[in-house]
């Protein structure tokens, strides 16, 4: 049993088979044999081998044909390694004796060379590890033949095990299928861990290389909530996680009855508790979870791998089927926020600093066509309900102005044309950057509502790339400076009347509930399966209690002892809730 310790980037228990994405490429069907199918099974992986060999053959004596003996020597050592007897001999027991299928024999077997390998201090000799994945797939490739079973098409559960996944990747993994995700890489706070909330499936990120470690169809355990990876768990293990998921079911059970409840502290303080969806279909979880409303609606998923860029209609259909179902109730839609970690427009090239570069509210004032269609869409969405629109990534004054120059100028443009819309639907903006909360009175000025979205505030406060394992131990919300920025931009809200809300996702962890109340926040934007936790917790406490929270917090000076003092606040009101 191997245990990896990652970024717990969305929550919840996975158990099952490993689909090793990267080197594998392709699903082990099957890890066990029957007995009776020792035999038929040893005769196809001999005919795999001499169909390997020929392969190799074949590329040998062409590069040799071409380029001269010296270059075809490599594919003379992949026939060495591949004859070499003991590898034969020890596929043929694994086969034999423990009844593994050869793809899983195979698998195992070659990727636990490629380790010893990539161990070596020698470079040269670390690189020979590649060789042995050739080898591996190649091997694989004659196995599985047309059984070969792609990402995209997968008929039975799995993990997906990468060594990063893009968002565009992750927002179409099949969520049917597939019951949770790990990454080499990433950090916390990424798209790619905010359209994993979306999809409702445990991942955890950053967890350095250990690919070579497991094969297709191993056992593994994904504990999203702790940030754990456990490779190959012993019985035991898994029948604590079996445990904990059934608890986990249990408690889910009896937070449904508050459905249908209000946010509200025992000393009688509405809040409202809002979802975040990044797909459509998440509008079904927010309603049945019994959230207010939508408090951000992203609009990036139109993107995540289209062949081509989305028109107004493709806009204006997804917006309206959220408003539609939401009968009334408010949707906040914030404008495309491309670039940085999730993706860019056609067009642009790539940036060595993407986080700084051009991105969101900056693309779409660049691109004004590109705006313009999408503000066309909302707008047109608004004749059906209460939509309210937001402007992500402001950090200027004349960054707001100029997208509610063009914003109005939509509107014109829409009346000319006689298309209904409202025009007095809300503005907002995101606080997002340091130069907002500094400006904040003025900002406050100019808009409806705020939205403080600490994804990208911790990420610019701290100077921490969000996305970046290596630094990943100090993004971290608890930061004091990430609670005065916060505090302040409620103050100012307060102080103009304007409504303010949190939609990154602290506001959807427990730990930090009872603090961000404490702060003055009376509206939360959370993922959709976080609305029943932070619910019971709003209806579990008083806003005194929560004020005097976020006094004592306020008054330590490290973010580690901020998050220590929340965690055994939060295990007095709710220890249930405490991992």
């Amino acid at each position: 049993m191997q245990k990896l310790q990652g970024i717990a980037v969305s929550p919840g228990v996975a158990i099952g088979e490993a689909l090793v994405m990267d080197n594998e490429g392709f699903r082990i069907p099957r890890r066990f044999l029957a007995r009776d199918a020792v035999e038929n099974e040893l005769e196809r992986l001999s005919l795999a081998f001499d169909a390997a060999a020929r392969e190799i053959e074949h590329n040998r004596d062409a590069v040799s044909r071409e380029l001269g003996k010296e270059y075809a020597a490599i594919f003379e050592a992949h026939l060495q390694m591949l004859r070499d007897p003991r590898l034969r001999g020890e596929l043929d027991q694994m086969v034999r004796e423990r009844h593994y299928s050869p793809e899983y024999a195979v698998s195992r077997t070659l990727r636990r060379y490629a380790k010893v390998f990539q161990s070596l201090d020698s470079g040269y000799m670390a690189e020979r590890a590649n060789d042995i994945f050739d080898i591996e797939k190649r091997l694989l490739r004659n196995l599985l033949g047309r059984r070969r079973e792609q990402i995209s098409n997968l008929t039975s559960p799995v993990l997906v095990l990468a060594h990063n996944l893009t968002p565009s990747e992750t927002a179409n993994l099949d969520r049917r299928f597939v019951r949770g995700f790990v990454t080499e890489t990433g950090g916390a706070g990424s798209h790619t861990a905010i359209v994993a909330e979306g999809l409702e499936i445990p991942a955890v990120v950053g967890t350095g290389p250990f690919l070579t470690d497991v094969s297709g169809g191993d056992v593994v355990i994904i504990d999203g909530d702790q940030g754990l990876v456990i490779l190959h768990p012993d019985e035991e293990t898994i029948a604590r996680y079996r445990h904990e998921v059934e608890q986990r079911r249990t408690m889910a059970a009896r937070l449904e009855s508050l459905r249908d409840l209000p946010a509200e502290t025992q000393d009688g303080v509405r809040v409202q508790l809002d979802g975040n969806i990044e797909f459509p279909h998440e509008v079904g979880h927010c309603l049945d979870r019994g959230a207010d409303g939508i408090g951000l609606y992203r609009t990036e998923f139109l993107y995540l791998g289209a062949d081509v860029e989305p028109d107004e209609e493709a806009h204006y259909n997804a917006y309206a089927e959220v408003v539609q179902a939401m009968a009334g109730r408010p949707v906040v839609i914030r404008t495309l926020d491309l670039g940085a970690d999730k993706l860019s427009t056609p067009g642009l090239d790539i940036e060595r600093n993407p986080f700084l570069g051009l991105r969101s509210i900056r693309i779409s004032l660049r691109n004004t066509e590109l705006f313009r269609t999408q503000l066309r869409a909302i707008l047109r969405a608004s004749a059906l309900g209460d939509v309210r629109i937001m402007f992500p990534l402001i950090s200027t004054m004349l960054e707001l102005r100029q997208a509610k120059m063009v914003l109005a100028d939509v509107m014109e443009d829409l009346e000319e044309h006689g298309r209904p819309f409202n025009r007095d639907l809300k503005i907002g903006m995101m606080v997002e950057v340091p130069s907002v909360v500094i400006m904040i009175d003025q900002f406050v000025e100019e808009v409806d509502f705020l939205s403080i979205g600490t994804n990208d505030l911790i990420q610019y406060t701290l100077a921490v790339d969000r996305s970046n394992k290596d630094v990943a131990s100090l993004y971290t919300a608890s930061d004091p400076a990430i609670l005065k920025l916060i505090e302040l931009s409620v103050q100012a809200a307060r102080r103009r009347g304007i409504p303010v809300n949190l939609c990154g996702q602290m506001s959807g962890n427990p730990l930090y509930t009872m603090l961000l109340l404490g702060l003055g926040l009376r509206q939360m934007s959370v993922p959709p399966s976080a609305v029943p936790e932070i619910k019971k917790i709003c209806r579990s406490v008083t806003i005194a209690q929560c004020e005097e929270v976020a006094a004592r917090a306020r008054r330590l000076e490290h973010a580690r002892d901020v998050k220590r003092y929340l965690k055994e606040e939060l295990k007095q009101v709710l220890p249930e809730l405490v991992g």
